[in-house]
């Protein structure tokens, strides 16, 4: 995918400043701690998926497009997703089209000798349209979920969501064929990822005449793009008790102090894709933070999310990632520091297909 309007936000950055200073209004009460206990209820039909906060997002394993695998990686994945297990953080989101179905591969692989009930698994639906589409424009998820449970050699996935509002189904077609999915015991909770308000309102309505409620939504959500918070999402999500899912919640690594305006990231990460030149005040907001708290950059930055009742989705690829972003846990932000970070945050924009609030 390039870094276009209909699919990536790359633009001058817009402070959210200029709208409205700090907003408390999703902050989670005082008392509200983030752990390797807390768990977050995903509603089923069925009955619910109780997981915890925080999700091991595996876009970065299999891919070699825009993460650059090599699969002499997997030793340290395995390293890095056996410390998170230990610690709680036991939930992965994998998707159809990461790695072409290598990301699926590689998580069959890490869930190999575990009882079932030990881990949660999440993948998305294949939206762009492929002939299966046309030719069984209702069971095409169910087909697609077939082959995802032969790569990870499994007999159901927690969630399963629909990746996109792109599909060229219509959205009463996509919601029958989830439904199936749970009918046939292949999912246990659907939701979708990147639907606007008015999408999600849609396919919850669909949903619920199979019985089948819609259990989350998984959007750009970090510092660096605000959009779902101001847009009005998150508010619908909390009122219809939708689970809020945040992915690139640290802009590609641009929230984690490894990069600088000397040393970019990759151009291949195009999400939130800013020049770091003009970021660096929130970085450096994020750092004075970090040092305060004696915690890394990356876990103010989650914590961020978190502290507003967000499930944060973050790519962990190495041991010394899982333990920096496991520091997430185990405490919050003030209300004054998260006043701190919103004074320098970033509304973000809004793409014609696929980022739509």
């Amino acid at each position: 995918m390039s870094a276009v309007s209909g699919i990536h936000g790359a633009k001058k950055p817009n402070p959210v400043i200029a709208e409205k200073d700090t907003n408390l209004e999703f902050v989670q009460p005082k008392n509200w701690i983030p752990s390797k206990n807390t768990l977050i209820t995903y509603k089923g039909k069925n009955g619910d998926v109780h997981a915890p906060p925080f999700v091991i997002g595996a876009w970065p394993w299999g891919d070699k497009s825009t993460w650059h695998w090599k699969p002499e990686e997997f030793d340290e994945v395995k390293r890095a997703w056996q410390l998170c297990l230990a610690n709680g953080a036991n939930f992965i989101d994998t998707a159809q089209v990461y790695g072409s179905g290598e990301s699926e591969e590689i998580c069959g692989k890490l869930f190999q000798g575990l009882p079932r009930d030990s881990f949660i698994i999440q993948t998305k639906y294949y939206v762009v349209p492929q002939m299966v589409d046309i030719l069984h424009p209702t069971t095409a998820p169910v087909k697609a979920l077939e082959d995802t449970l032969k790569r990870m050699n499994l007999d159901y996935v927690d969630i399963y969501l629909v990746h996109g509002p792109i599909h060229m189904q219509s959205i009463a077609t996509i919601a029958k064929g989830m439904a199936e999915c749970v009918d046939k015991g292949m999912a246990k909770c659907i939701g979708v990822a990147n639907y606007s308000i008015d999408e999600m309102l849609k396919i919850e309505e669909e949903l619920a005449k199979y019985g089948v409620p819609l259990a989350t939504n998984q959007c750009e959500y970090s510092v660096l793009r605000r959009l779902p918070e101001l847009s009005g999402l998150l508010r619908i999500c909390a009122e219809r008790g939708i689970v809020f899912q945040s992915y690139s919640s640290l802009g590609q690594g641009r929230l984690t102090g490894k990069y600088t305006a000397e040393h970019k990231p990759p151009k291949s990460y195009r999400f939130s894709s800013y020049d770091m030149k003009d970021i660096e005040p929130i970085v450096a907001v994020l750092k004075t933070i970090a040092a305060k708290r004696q915690t890394s950059i990356s876990a103010v930055a989650l914590n961020y999310n978190l502290s507003r009742g967000i499930s944060p989705l973050v790519g962990i690829r190495k041991m010394q990632q899982a333990q920096e972003n496991l520091a997430a846990l185990g405490w919050r932000l003030t209300d004054e520091e998260i006043g701190e970070i919103d004074r320098v945050s970033l509304k973000g924009y809004s793409t014609e297909l696929w980022q739509r609030d």
